[in-house]
């Protein structure tokens, strides 16, 4: 089988499967209750600090109402913590409440799981290959 042919048959079985690996890391776990979607929500608030809704909405790439919609659901399942900002009270913040810190960190150890296994039996030069071949694929993705 030729390059060509064998990298389009394996990015076309990753596109089309990452999600549904990914998902069913998820609910093979206590996290069963929420999304892969939510699990990248949870991920784009991070565990540093409170964020407003438009940054999470931006680096998630939905919209405040949509992103309004889904915190709401984060927030009844115990998840996510909404505030308002003491400075603005018309901005609301939200932060990972410690069940959503532990659902952070068990999507972290799905991401570590995939790279290591990704990484396994290459050295530094054919990793930097790698890194470098992803870069222009996300460059190429980037100018459409």
């Amino acid at each position: 089988m030729d390059s060509y042919l064998q990298l389009n048959t394996l990015l076309v079985y990753l596109f089309n499967n990452a999600l549904d690996f990914e998902r069913r890391y998820v609910n093979n776990s206590e996290f069963k209750d929420i999304s892969v979607n939510d699990m990248h929500i949870l991920d784009a608030i991070g565990m540093n600090a409170s964020n407003n809704m438009s940054t999470v909405a931006k680096k998630v790439g939905v919209t405040v109402g949509t992103l309004t919609i889904a915190v709401n659901n984060l927030v009844k399942k115990g998840y996510v913590i909404r505030t308002r900002s003491a400075v603005d009270k018309r901005v609301v913040l939200i932060s990972l409440s410690p069940k959503g810190v532990r659902a952070y960190r068990h999507h972290e150890k799905f991401h570590q799981i995939m790279i290591e296994a990704m990484r396994e039996g290459l050295n530094n030069e054919e990793c930097e290959t790698l890194i470098k071949a992803l870069k222009r694929l996300d460059e190429h993705f980037a100018g459409l």
